[in-house]
């Protein structure tokens, strides 16, 4: 193993999160074949097979379990070392790592150019998932900071929220509804609803929206793709309940519309997150205190979209079933 690479034992670290090689070549940016060949570099250095497949699926070895533990300990103590030296380096060359859920993408780069445009010679490292990945970069000690919706409760991190973020129901543009004001939730019910796929936050949000009920709606399709529900409701298949911050350009460009429902917009909040016990580099400081003064009012400026008065949520967050990641 003394001729392992950092850069083969990240790539293994990756797969072996994933179980599988075409999502680790989507999360670094790669390859199939080139994780691939780096996998085969690493299992020729141990001298034995690191990963099996049965049917479709691959495994850890008995080997490649054990080899893990000791890689997930060697790139965290890399990654404490460029966090030691990061911290003298100040904000300016300062590399910033940070991860956002997928609703967040609409603005969130917006945002890093305007934290940039301060602090020049920044570094900036963007990942988006969604709210299990998030909670993952958070785990394996993969992001700085983490910007999400529904911060975890059995976590030991430090939430702090930085922005409001309402959701509303959409429509097309010639929807029977659209012209009507204050429409109350037994109408909706009646209408189908095109709906992201359970377990997401926005299915969380939704449950919280409509009151407990949400067995009676008429979900006509579930999407794993907010892009691909905003078509679908532009197609005329139903109705959606999404972040505002997700549809500035259809409403600008007049391919959708907001309903005007009662008790609607449902109001929760950004947050940024990250674990107590993590040093944070001057730079994630500089960025934190960033959102938490200038967030609100850049957020507003660039989705262009100010809602009326809504009903506030909860947001608090939804417990996990599992605690292995070690938080």
């Amino acid at each position: 193993m003394k001729n392992a690479t950092l850069r083969q034992l990240k790539v293994f670290e990756t797969v072996a999160r994933h179980l599988s090689f075409s999502r680790a070549a989507e999360e670094l940016h790669l390859t199939q074949p080139a994780v691939s060949t780096q996998i085969k570099k690493l299992e020729d250095h141990a001298g034995l097979p690191l990963f099996e497949q049965l049917g479709k699926k691959i495994y850890l070895t008995p080997g490649g379990a054990e080899l893990l533990h000791h890689c997930r300990g060697i790139i965290q103590q890399f990654q404490e070392a460029e966090d030691a030296m990061t911290q003298f380096k100040g904000i300016t060359g300062g590399k910033l790592n940070v991860a956002v859920i997928s609703a967040g993408d609409y603005f969130f780069p917006r945002l890093l150019v305007e934290f940039a445009r301060s602090n020049q010679g920044v570094t900036l490292n963007l990942s988006v998932h969604n709210r299990d990945g998030l909670l993952n970069q958070l785990a394996n000690n993969l992001t700085d900071i983490a910007i999400m919706v529904r911060p975890p409760v059995d976590f030991d991190t430090d939430v702090e929220p930085f922005a409001p973020h309402p959701y509303v129901i959409v429509a097309p543009p010639d929807h029977h509804l659209v012209s009507k004001k204050n429409i109350p939730l037994d109408t909706l019910m009646r209408e189908p609803f095109v709906v992201r796929e359970k377990g997401s936050d926005t299915w969380n949000s939704m449950e919280e929206g409509f009151g407990g009920r949400l067995d009676e709606l008429n979900i006509a399709m579930e999407i794993r793709s907010t892009e691909t529900i905003k078509q679908a409701v532009i197609a005329g298949m139903g109705l959606a309940f999404l972040s505002a911050h997700t549809i500035s350009l259809e409403l600008q460009a007049g391919s959708l519309a907001v309903l005007d429902v009662e008790g609607f917009p449902v109001m929760l909040n950004w947050y940024v997150v990250h674990r107590k016990n993590k040093r944070l580099p001057p730079v994630a400081k500089a960025f934190k205190k960033f959102l938490l003064e200038e967030g609100p009012s850049l957020i507003e400026k660039i989705v262009r979209y100010n809602p009326k008065p809504g009903r506030q949520l909860s947001n608090l967050p939804v417990k996990r079933a599992k605690k292995r990641q070690g938080l």
